[in-house]
């Protein structure tokens, strides 16, 4: 592999003009800018990046951890922050913990080291458990965290999340203006800080109401579409859902036109989804859009941010990414 010693012998420059001149550096004429990029073109040089890491202590590299690679709002998210990351010549490295403590745990230790920050949504496991030190040992390193969605509010490090509360309590508000007197909250998230939010903003906005609280909760290993049938048929009288995930509330749509109900004439249902999950459902699901790619770059340009301007000590801050209630056949 050629380097950079080699690229200016053969130019009869220094190495620091080839340097520069490979990082379009003003104190370089156009002409041996030019000269420079085209040798290195032809010999296919690539910068050491083991070198430049140890040179400037950065590795240019950002350390992504997902619990769920399948989850589609969590890999439009990835994509978000991919793409932003590389606007600014930032490298991704991601790891999936698979809602555990341990694989979390092992990623954060994976990758020290060879990146300059991290951007992250906890784990299922990390808050049934509460176990939080991993992430405090790699703060008081100085090694800067994001995290998105699912994160741990009394932890210091920047966060990027959505109006959980607030979408949930308005999209509740809005089947209530809507004249639905029996609204039911489905969820599948009860153990996540996303899903207690969820039911909180769902709980003040039929307490607010005069109604009862209707509530359904799957747990994962639980048969999904057997438990929203079941309560279907059970409660014969709920007229409106909210679902605080988005196979919740596909199925419930698909299963109360299976039990013989109109959607949205007998029942209307709201579920927070993108725009592709919404066609899953017959009539279309209405949905609480989160705008993930937003999410991702958000967090991206935070930790960003961060890391170049190393020097200067900012206040943590939190991101709230507001959501759009999009309107489709499953609500009049």
């Amino acid at each position: 592999m050629v380097t950079l010693k080699q690229l200016a012998k053969e130019l009869n420059v220094s190495i620091s003009t080839v340097s520069k001149a490979l990082n379009n550096s003003e104190e370089i004429g156009e002409e041996t800018v030019k000269r420079v990029k085209e040798l290195a073109e032809l010999y296919n040089y690539k910068p050491n990046k083991v070198a430049l890491s140890l040179k400037s202590n950065r590795t240019k590299t950002i350390g992504v951890i997902i619990p769920d690679i399948l989850n589609h709002f969590l890999s439009k998210v990835l994509f978000g922050i991919e793409r932003e990351a590389s606007k600014y010549g930032y490298n991704i490295m991601t790891c999936i913990s698979n809602e555990s403590l341990d694989k979390e745990k092992e990623a954060i230790n994976l990758l020290t080291g060879s990146v300059d920050g991290f951007i992250l949504s906890l784990s299922e496991e990390t808050q049934l458990k509460d176990d939080m030190e991993h992430f405090k040992k790699t703060i008081i390193q100085k090694t800067p965290i994001v995290m998105f969605d699912r994160v741990a509010h009394d932890l210091l490090c920047d966060k990027v999340i959505v109006d959980d509360f607030d979408a949930t309590y308005n999209a509740t508000m809005n089947l209530i203006a809507d004249n639905r007197k029996h609204i039911a909250f489905i969820t599948n998230l009860d153990n996540l800080s996303v899903g207690k939010l969820r039911e909180r903003g769902y709980a003040k906005a039929i307490f607010e109401s005069g109604s009862e609280p209707i509530l359904l909760k799957i747990k994962k290993k639980e048969d999904q579409q057997k438990k929203i049938l079941s309560f279907l048929k059970k409660n014969k009288h709920v007229d409106g859902v909210i679902a605080a995930d988005s196979s919740s509330g596909i199925i419930a749509v698909n299963a109360a036109m299976q039990y013989g109900l109109k959607v949205p004439k007998n029942i209307s249902v709201i579920g927070f989804a993108s725009k592709a999950d919404s066609n899953h459902a017959i009539p279309k699901l209405t949905t609480i859009r989160q705008h993930a790619k937003d999410i991702g770059a958000n967090a991206a340009k935070m930790l960003i941010n961060r890391l170049e301007n190393n020097g200067v000590q900012e206040d943590v801050k939190t991101i709230i990414v507001k959501t759009s209630l999009v309107q489709a056949k499953s609500t009049r």
